[in-house]
């Protein structure tokens, strides 16, 4: 055991304080101000980390987690259950202007705006892990054991956790389970433990709504997880961009489409949109989803692959997995040297990075905004708004 004043928020859903020695510790389930008593969960020679489990100091933004499944030793999803949805957004904001500022030398104002929610229910793709006796449960934090849930309190209804928990599920390895609130829809994907770990479904895909189309999405194919994600991102990214009529347009990351169908009326037929994805099965459903928008072109590929055939864009949005879009895509970005792009981004450390190469390369960033799209968990998505460098 160790006591620990905790002095700022990190990246990661986690805080830092000071051992007596000088290290730094790592502290989960605590909050900036507090002192608390931890247990330590590993050790390395510069750092520690560990696991609050008192509170001897307490810090008024501190709730009581409304999950049984949240705290120490337990599982993993959501690092800031025991705090405040305001305060939990403030901390988001500190930990986004920190990566900007530390690995983008960026000095800007972060506000996290709110979602309509109560930071529960919303989650609507949930992955469960299945032990080796059958039953599901979520992984605990940096670990591969399973903590056994009677049900998941940030999963939609429609996921129907609880009925996923109690069922057993013999040869299995993992349940994904996906709902399409719009529609009502949902679908159960089973990964069997052993063989060619082929996937069972109950239906191959699920029926989005957002921006007045409707999206086919399987089980693959990405979709953001908060019921709202889908039209907030469209109106963040549409206000950065500002597209006008007859402009071109790349969207990279494309996934099954919603950027590149949300821009196809705002650029009008004489703008032409290229979509690029490399997922086979997200590339499917954005060729089905566009398929009555002949100004919309699907092109399956890596990114930095397919900027290598492109010259000319006025605009681009890009939305990269958690990795990045790294130094060859940001920089190729930068020679086609678009009018706009909008960086949409679920990591803000590796936003952060790409941020800089984009300065380094020719680009300026002018505003980023933070949205909480993960209530209760340290994640949060961003949209930054890059121009050519000496254009405001």
């Amino acid at each position: 055991m160790i006591d620990v004043t905790v002095e700022r928020v990190a990246h990661g859903g986690v805080c830092v304080g000071r051992a007596d020695d000088g290290r730094v510790v790592f502290l989960r389930h605590t909050l900036p101000g507090e002192r608390v008593r931890a247990v330590v969960t590993e050790e390395h020679t510069n750092f520690l980390r560990a696991d609050a489990v008192d509170v001897l100091v307490g810090s008024p933004d501190r709730v009581a987690p409304p999950c049984p499944h949240a705290g120490p030793g337990h599982c993993g999803g959501c690092d800031w259950q025991h705090v405040a949805l305001p305060a939990q957004r403030a901390l988001k904001a500190s930990v986004v202007h920190e990566q900007l500022q530390r690995l983008a030398r960026l000095d800007l104002p972060v506000v996290v705006e709110p979602l309509p929610d109560d930071g529960l229910g919303w989650r609507t793709r949930v992955g469960f892990a299945v032990g080796s006796d059958g039953v599901a449960g979520l992984h605990r934090h940096r670990s591969h054991e399973i903590e056994p849930i009677r049900n998941c309190l940030i999963a939609h209804p429609l996921i129907q956790a609880a009925a996923i928990a109690a069922k057993k599920w013999p040869g299995a390895a993992r349940v994904d389970v996906t709902a399409a609130v719009a529609t009502g829809e949902r679908m159960v994907a089973v990964t069997q433990r052993k063989g060619r770990q082929r996937q069972r479904r109950d239906r191959p895909f699920v029926t989005e709504q957002a921006v007045g189309r409707s999206w086919r999405v399987t089980g693959s194919g990405f979709w953001q997880v908060h019921p709202a994600a889908a039209e907030t991102l469209v109106a963040a990214v549409l206000d950065a961009l500002q597209p006008q009529v007859g402009e071109d347009v790349i969207d990279l990351y494309a996934g099954v489409g919603l950027f590149a169908g949300a821009l196809a009326s705002c650029v009008g037929p004489g703008g032409t949109i290229v979509a690029i994805e490399s997922d086979a099965e997200a590339v499917a459903d954005a060729e089905f989803n566009l398929r009555d928008l002949p100004n919309v072109h699907v092109r399956r590929g890596r990114a930095e692959h397919v900027l290598e055939r492109i010259d000319q864009a006025d605009l681009i949005v890009l939305d990269p997995p958690r990795a990045g879009a790294g130094a060859d895509v940001m920089k190729r970005i930068a020679a086609i040297a678009p009018r706009r792009v909008a960086y949409v981004s679920c990591d803000p450390a590796t936003l952060a990075r790409d941020l800089a190469t984009a300065m380094q390369s020719g680009m300026q960033v002018d505003g980023v905004r933070a949205f909480d799209l993960f209530p209760m968990t340290a994640h949060v998505e961003c949209v930054a708004v890059l121009t050519p460098a000496g254009e405001r």
